[in-house]
């Protein structure tokens, strides 16, 4: 993000430009948000960069990556608060106006093994929770691989409605990652957004969010 996010090198697992993709994706500012598998805090830092007046709680299995996650939040002076639980087995009553996850999508064995969280996770159960801590009228949104998509549109599409879709393309003529925002409310239509190249360097250089990209179009227009 053209050097507005900061992170430490070397602290187990280096994030991608899914995390800045995700972070882009919210249209409408958040008052209180839950990163669900906050890992080293790449998508949570890039949203408080969007959003910074928004009080971003982090939830992870792995305390080494909570570490690092502090680490990366005290050096871009963000306040997280950072909750160590296994999303699939956290009891609690609170919902968020935002509920942001990057799950781990990965099937079959890690190729380093420090990176056994990010692999075979029950994605359907995985999103289910997370929709769960969505508060009324709260949006869920995330990325996966667009093999996976299908899986965890089931669930969106069961307990979300106004679901946007946004596929985004790598060097292939298929989507490669799939973009996917949902809001827990009674009714709306499901969208299917024009895509985006990986690369593109407003979202990954400049830091724009998708929802500036589209207001620039349509007063374009």
């Amino acid at each position: 993000m053209g050097g507005k996010v900061k992170m430490y090198r070397g602290t187990g697992y280096q994030p991608t430009s899914d995390a800045v993709w995700l972070a882009a994706l919210p249209h409408k500012t958040p008052g209180t948000v839950l990163d669900v598998g906050i890992g080293t805090g790449a998508v949570a830092l890039c949203l408080h960069h969007h959003f910074p007046e928004a009080k971003i709680t982090g939830i992870d299995i792995s305390q080494d990556m909570l570490d690092a996650c502090a680490r990366n939040a005290e050096l871009n002076n963000c306040d997280l608060e950072l909750i160590q639980q296994d999303i699939l087995d956290w009891s609690t009553p609170r919902t968020f106006d935002l509920v942001i996850s990057n799950p781990p999508y990965f099937k079959g064995t890690p190729k380093k093994k420090n990176s056994n969280a990010h692999h075979n996770v029950n994605l359907t159960k995985w999103t289910r929770r997370s929709v769960a801590r969505v508060r009324p009228k709260g949006y869920f949104c995330t990325i996966v691989d667009a093999t996976c998509a299908g899986e965890v549109l089931g669930v969106v599409g069961k307990y979300c409605r106004e679901i946007g879709i946004i596929p985004l393309y790598g060097s292939k003529p298929v989507a490669e990652r799939v973009l996917i925002r949902g809001r827990a409310c009674a009714g709306g239509p499901c969208t299917i957004h024009l895509g985006y190249p990986m690369n593109y360097e407003p979202i990954l250089r400049d830091g724009l969010t998708i929802r500036k990209i589209l207001s620039s179009i349509k007063s374009q227009c």
